[in-house]
């Protein structure tokens, strides 16, 4: 693990959670062989709308797909719901959701490869030997969060929470013409620990979701007249 990794795990395992700027980010990454970060960034370009919003917005936009990760590699499975019980998410939660797949050019692209191999070595690392798993179960998430004139984007609408997995990644990926989207970490009594605000690309937030809670304040546009939006990819590891 490089010097730059074991500073985030050492973070993550003091306060189950670490905010990394983009140059650190960058630089782990680049070692993992992230290239071509232009044509990933612009697949945001082409996410469905969220049908599964309780709250009944259509600001939301995503892609969805689930790898198996072991210590002899990443694959991709069959394309499958996304499910969370209530308990996690009481807005969207108990029902299967099928969202649009990832593309197989994203899913095969370096940039997420090198996002994926990082994560399973990061939390490989922060799992106990005998907790950690033969094979982690991973999901994937493209998330595009609109704003409009009179209706803000809502990047956490089930408010603060913990997402059910073992481990949580949140990458930023852009940022345009919105304000706000401020992340705030709780502990389990739903006390905070810190906040922040992803806005460059590879702003990341790592999580323990068996520590801390955490949530996304809503985005609003900074120009009403022109398209405002966040993207991040959201990544999750959850033992098999």
């Amino acid at each position: 693990m490089t010097e730059l990794l074991a500073a985030i795990a050492d973070k993550i395992g003091c306060d189950g959670f670490a905010f990394v700027r983009a140059p650190e980010m960058g630089a782990i990454l680049e070692k993992r062989g992230l290239r071509d970060w232009a044509s990933f960034a612009a697949s945001w370009e082409d996410l469905g709308v969220d049908t599964y919003m309780a709250d009944g917005g259509r600001y939301r936009r995503r892609r969805f797909a689930a790898f198996r990760a072991t210590a002899d590699g990443i694959t991709r499975k069959p394309h499958q719901p996304h499910y969370q019980s209530r308990d996690y998410n009481e807005l969207n939660g108990g029902v299967e959701r099928w969202f649009e797949p990832v593309s197989e050019a994203i899913a095969h692209h370096p940039a997420l490869g090198a996002i994926l191999h990082t994560s399973q070595s990061l939390f490989d690392q922060l799992t106990p030997a005998e907790l950690r798993p033969r094979a982690w179960h991973v999901e994937i998430h493209q998330f595009r969060i609109e704003a409009r004139l009179g209706e803000e984007g809502r990047p956490t609408p089930e408010g603060m929470h913990r997402d059910g997995v073992d481990w949580v990644l949140v990458l930023m990926v852009r940022r345009e013409n919105v304000e706000s989207g401020e992340t705030t970490i709780y502990d389990l009594v739903k006390r905070p620990l810190g906040s922040f605000t992803l806005t460059a690309p590879l702003d990341s937030a790592l999580v323990d979701d068996s520590r801390v809670y955490h949530g996304v304040t809503p985005v609003v546009p900074l120009d009403p007249a022109a398209p405002a939006y966040r993207d991040v990819l959201v990544v999750t590891f959850r033992r098999e």
